[in-house]
């Protein structure tokens, strides 16, 4: 197979997804981009559906996938998929936001069963390169955010694929900061006013989930207001 420039791109709805997707069209052009959600359940499967859409109208991008992995919530074992267990608020630090200790919002092996589909999906149409919005370093220490998980799916993708396929993963903001990448999403155009990133409200982000924390830390480093709305108007100028 001949190498296209075409790529599918991971869009959660999410803020560093939402940049890589600026990222990718900005290399590839928006006719050569496909985006594909995945829902698994998690508390704000709505709000980020929404969130996607969104994104994908501002960039006028039409080849879409949207899947449901309904499997995330049978399963458990994650505040984001599990009703039984709490979202922590207002523990930043203690949840790991540099790697110290997994937190209760990690959803089990997830960015395996994302990356699959965007694999078997790529494949299908002939694309060359998968975006993701993995972040290592700033983001809550998540073991599937990591340079060497992509690494080594790499190689299994290059194993378990047709011997002409020709599967890239691209991870653009993965050694960044949050703050960086908002800086990089507002030199692109990217439409952060249309990103969700609340792990359990879907009308006003809630402030206190480290997702929300961790955003609201990275817009004042980066000296711009978040625009998106939170409860309570102290908590957007945070």
């Amino acid at each position: 197979m001949s190498r296209t420039e075409k790529a599918v791109v991971l869009l959660s709805g999410g803020m560093d997804s939402c940049v890589c997707t600026a990222m990718a069209r900005a290399r590839h052009g928006a006719d050569k981009i496909a985006l594909l959600h995945a829902g698994y359940g998690q508390r704000t499967e709505a709000r980020e559906r929404q969130a996607f859409e969104g994104i994908a109208e501002f960039y006028g991008v039409r080849e879409r996938l949207m899947v449901r992995l309904e499997h995330f919530r049978a399963i458990g074992g994650s505040a984001l998929t599990d009703a039984k267990i709490a979202v922590p608020e207002n523990k930043l630090e203690e949840a790991g936001a540099h790697g110290s200790k997994i937190p209760v919002t990690y959803v089990p092996f997830r960015n395996a069963h994302f990356l699959s589909v965007a694999v078997s999906w790529a494949e299908a149409i002939g694309a060359n390169f998968i975006y993701i919005g993995a972040v290592a370093e700033d983001s809550s220490g998540y073991p599937d955010c990591r340079p060497e998980y992509y690494k080594v799916f790499q190689d299994l993708i290059r194993v378990g694929t047709r011997p002409e396929t020709q599967i890239e993963i691209v991870t653009p903001v993965i050694a960044m900061k949050k703050s960086e990448i908002i800086r990089k999403g507002i030199e692109l155009g990217a439409p952060l006013h249309l990103t969700w990133s609340c792990y359990q409200s879907e009308q006003e982000a809630c402030g206190v989930c480290d997702s929300c924390l961790l955003r609201l830390k990275a817009f004042a480093e980066a000296g711009t207001p978040d625009p998106i709305p939170y409860k309570g108007k102290a908590l957007a100028q945070a």
